[in-house]
């Protein structure tokens, strides 16, 4: 045997899957902190949210009033539509993640900056850090808006292999609204002021996902319109398969697959527009 030593480089031990997510769960326990500093916005926000659900439901269900017991426009009874328009100002709720405000700010502050020296990725940073935001909307607002309502009104029970893939279907919905709303954020890389682009933003998923009219009750070119985009998977997606208004198996598949597709083509166009956006970032902060 030879008594010559040979080097060996020292390599650093492999990392899994868990031990990656490790990196990023500081950011939501920071994003937690950062909520609780502002705990009365969740009391105004369930204020507004139910305000503004009592006045769509209470409108609506007078359009529905004189309906005849099999259902009224676009086959919605009147329990149904005030199921739906409900669940829809929940799921408006679940979706205010305030990552696209957060996004735009950092790029104008110039705080991005800083966070691109990191050994981490910015936009799952975003996503880990908006997820204390979804909970606590959910839990401090979607319930007790949840608990109110059937006291005022009858609603739709679902069965439940219906609220089940609501469940799943919702999860697939906050992460629809989470990759839009950071698209949307991103477009301050390219100009200084996002606050037009948000309210465009925000105008237009309420529209096409069918947060204000169902899509059942939108003209025929509008409804095949809406039914392509992405925004569909936010609400009327969802929703449909709560009121269990999808045809079999098949039915609760295509909604699903949609929801699935949509994000992973959304996926992969916020990747792209990200490392577009490092090409051309001008810090305006200091």
């Amino acid at each position: 045997m030879s008594g010559d030593l040979v080097y060996a480089p020292h390599r650093p031990p492999r990392r899994g899957p868990f031990a990656r997510v490790g990196h990023y769960l500081p950011f939501a326990t920071s994003g937690l902190q950062s909520l609780l500093q502002y705990r009365s916005t969740f009391l105004t926000t369930g204020v507004t949210a139910a305000a503004g659900a009592a006045v769509t439901v209470f409108l609506w269900r007078a359009v529905y009033a004189e309906s005849p017991h099999g259902g009224g426009p676009g086959g919605f009874t009147t329990e149904g539509i005030t199921t739906y328009l409900l669940m829809a100002q929940v799921l408006q709720v679940l979706h205010a993640n305030r990552v696209d405000d957060e996004v735009a700010a950092e790029v104008y502050r110039g705080d991005v900056a800083v966070m691109l020296v990191r050994p981490v990725s910015y936009p799952v940073v975003r996503f880990f850090a908006c997820l204390p935001v979804v909970a606590a909307n959910a839990v401090l607002v979607g319930l007790p808006v949840l608990a109110l309502f059937p006291l005022l009104v009858p609603l739709t029970v679902p069965r439940p292999v219906d609220a089940l893939l609501f469940l799943v279907s919702t999860v697939l919905s906050v992460l629809l609204a989470f990759l839009v709303n950071l698209l949307t954020g991103m477009t301050g890389f390219v100009t200084t002021n996002t606050w037009g682009v948000r309210m465009v933003k925000q105008s237009v998923v309420a529209f096409f996902a069918g947060q204000l009219v169902p899509l059942a009750l939108m003209p025929g070119p509008l409804a095949a319109v809406a039914s392509v985009l992405p925004f569909r998977g936010m609400v009327d997606g969802p929703l449909t398969l709560l009121l269990g208004r999808y045809d079999g198996i098949a039915g609760a598949a295509d909604v699903l697959a949609r929801q699935i597709g949509w994000v992973a083509g959304l996926t992969l166009i916020g990747a792209a527009l990200w490392r577009a956006c490092l090409s051309r970032l001008e810090v305006l902060g200091g």
